[in-house]
């Protein structure tokens, strides 16, 4: 049975990333639909005031914990998490189990320079992983139809979209059963990793839930986005004291 928590009044899954991979290889086996949103703080507290994502969160099959302020929302809340589940790390993971199970992957977002080399990267590291299809994240309006028929027609069982959140997240909502792909995941920055245009902060930051102020040293421009944190963690203590 899936376990999950309110924060904010939007479930996240109880679970590791194992678990992830599992859950996740279960609805392919079963063909069943299933759209992952790995969820932040940013995530999560923008749902507050955005009614469509607030929905995309309930009616996902999985939300994960994708960032430490989640973690640390789950423990103000007298709540627990396990680990933390991030996009990027779910993408490794799943391509290295992909790669062995014969999953067929669609990539979708990014430039088109990044999105060449962020397959020829996971080409690299999961031989064996089948990229049945790709198309870059820069699409008008009208293009969207052909590219939903351009995956639908490639029959991936995993569709990675990263057109950052939570465009990439309402896009998979309304348009995943109409593509065939089994599981759809929004992975955000993922695709620039993979490609080295972004680099991850080293581990000993991560572990100290400091990705976050990596990430701003190296893209001064997201200060804007930081100051979603302490609103949230505020808006999560306030939560615990209604409760």
């Amino acid at each position: 049975m899936k376990q999950r928590i309110d924060i904010l009044g939007c479930p996240v899954d109880v679970l590791t990333m194992a678990m992830a991979v599992e859950r996740i290889s279960k609805c392919i086996a079963q063909g069943q639909p299933c759209q992952v949103v790995t969820a932040n703080a940013e995530i999560l507290y923008a749902a507050q005031s955005d009614p469509g994502l607030f929905l995309v969160l309930h009616d996902a099959a999985l939300v994960t914990a994708d960032g430490m302020g989640v973690l640390l929302a789950a423990r103000i809340l007298g709540q627990s998490l396990p680990e933390r589940v991030a996009g990027v790390d779910l993408v490794h993971n799943l391509a290295q189990q992909g790669a062995k199970a014969g999953w067929r992957f669609y990539l979708l977002g990014a430039k088109p320079e990044v999105l060449r080399a962020a397959q020829e990267r996971l080409e690299m590291l999961y031989p064996g992983l089948q990229i049945v299809g790709s198309h870059h994240g820069y699409f008008a309006p009208e293009e969207n139809d052909a590219i939903v028929e351009n995956i639908r027609v490639s029959q991936p069982e995993i569709l990675l979209v990263a057109m950052g959140a939570p465009k990439q997240d309402k896009w998979l909502h309304d348009h995943l059963s109409k593509t065939g792909a089994i599981v759809g995941i929004g992975v955000g920055g993922t695709f620039d990793i993979l490609a080295g245009t972004v680099r991850r902060a080293p581990l000993w930051m991560q572990r100290l839930g400091l990705e976050w102020l990596f990430r701003l040293w190296q893209q001064p421009s997201r200060w804007r986005r930081t100051m979603a944190l302490p609103r949230f963690i505020w808006a999560v203590f306030c939560q615990r004291l209604r409760s």
